[in-house]
């Protein structure tokens, strides 16, 4: 189970990537489209620190019992 966990963590920082890499590539083309695929890697990034430090507190829980 903490495996699972600990590769969807790391699967919001490639998504991170990925529309960080959309959002450069489009800037020139459709600048509505950069903004929201800012706002997504940002998210991703929320997320990445999020679901760490849930992980964290889920590993330290079942390492008590």
């Amino acid at each position: 189970m903490i495996k699972a966990l600990k590769f969807f963590q790391y699967a919001y920082i490639i998504f991170a990537v990925l529309f960080a890499w959309d959002a450069i590539t489009n800037w020139s083309v459709d600048r509505n489209r950069s903004y929201i695929s800012i706002l997504f890697a940002a998210l991703a990034v929320f997320m990445f620190f999020f679901r760490k430090r849930f992980r964290q507190k889920f590993q330290d829980r079942q390492n008590k019992k």
